[in-house]
């Protein structure tokens, strides 16, 4: 039997970034995600995916300090945080629109109107350099909630992309049930999950493997490929967190903390991964092979009951203040001119 072509399920090649950021310094993290654009696209790659936060750190120091210590690295931090219209990530939007892929990539996005607050985002960047979407991670996990503000609804939502319908969660929000099933259900084929290294969780939580699961179950419920790229603990940083406090480094060195890699709408991988060590995992996916799948489990069709299960999202964007002016007079009215 000879293949069908569809041209709405197309084949592309992607590439999951697994790098550590250049620790607090957002100039030369910038620079070095544009030298990777520049190396996954000269690889053929049509999606490069990077880790949670890449731009330019992750707050391990709400996990190693009391928050009164950690005091100064978060304004640190705030200080190497972007605006989603800045110069950095207009050059991230060049990088792209001049190789001609689509990335996703982490950042720490600073409030526009509010000083010293900070979301954990995800921007979805077009191949033609266009900023199509920015996600606010919903949920801060654990210990991050000492950093950043929660996300809307409003950016619970699947592009549409030359390599097909995408989406993307941040680290831990790939195990809400909810968040996923929404994308889900707005035909999401092609799903990144960008994660960071967690050498300091519990001793007894394998990172590399809880990763490898949520991507798994996503793709086996959902019937989608999963790209995960998930960021290193890079020298410097060990170095950082470790100066005056010894016992940090061993911690953060522990193995088994990183995974990046690609999942197949079977549960299967799709190559090797990477494990820890930085470096760019490609894979090639042919959203053609999300079809058959769904004979089995198509839980946002046929494999469900809506008649008694039934899902409401809100992505009514929110703000702290809601002003109500009084209505300007027009120009030349009796209120403005009176006699």
């Amino acid at each position: 039997m000879s293949e069908v072509s569809s041209p709405f399920l197309p084949k592309s090649k992607v590439a999951a970034v697994q790098a550590a950021p250049v620790f607090l310094d957002t100039e030369r993290s910038i620079e070095k995600a544009c030298a990777l654009i520049v190396e996954a696209a000269r690889n053929g790659a049509k999606l490069v995916a990077f880790p949670e936060v890449f731009i330019s750190a992750y707050p391990y120091w709400n996990w190693l300090m009391t928050p009164i210590e950690g005091a100064e690295w978060h304004e640190r931090l705030y200080r190497a945080s972007v605006l989603v219209d800045g110069p950095e990530v207009a050059a991230l939007c060049a990088a792209a629109r001049d190789h001609g892929c689509i990335v996703v990539i982490g950042i720490n996005e600073r409030d526009p109107v509010s000083v010293g607050t900070l979301y954990n985002s995800n921007l979805i960047i077009g191949a033609d350099g266009n900023l199509l979407g920015r996600h606010r991670k919903l949920v801060p996990t654990w210990a991050e909630k000492l950093t950043w503000a929660g996300g809307d609804g409003s950016s619970i939502r699947v592009y549409d992309t030359p390599v097909g319908p995408l989406g993307t969660l941040a680290c831990g929000e790939n195990t809400n049930t909810l968040a996923r099933f929404a994308l889900l259900a707005q035909g999401e084929l092609v799903h990144v999950a960008n994660y960071i290294a967690l050498p300091v969780a519990p001793a007894s939580y394998n990172m590399a493997e809880a990763i490898k699961i949520r991507a798994t179950a996503h793709s086996f419920e959902g019937k989608v490929f999963t790209i995960v790229a998930c960021s290193a603990v890079s020298e410097e940083i060990i170095e950082a967190m470790s100066e005056g406090r010894p016992q940090n480094r061993e911690l953060l060195s522990r193995p088994n903390s990183a995974w990046s890699g690609v999942i197949d709408p079977h549960g299967n991988l799709v190559g090797e991964p990477l494990i820890d060590d930085e470096g760019i995992v490609y894979a090639d996916i042919d959203l053609g092979d999300c079809i058959r799948p769904k004979l089995m489990h198509d839980i946002i069709g046929g494999y469900n009951r809506f008649d008694i299960f039934n899902l409401t999202v809100d992505r009514t964007p929110r703000a702290s203040t809601h002003f109500m002016d009084l209505p300007q007079p027009a120009s030349g009215s009796d209120e403005e001119n009176p006699s």
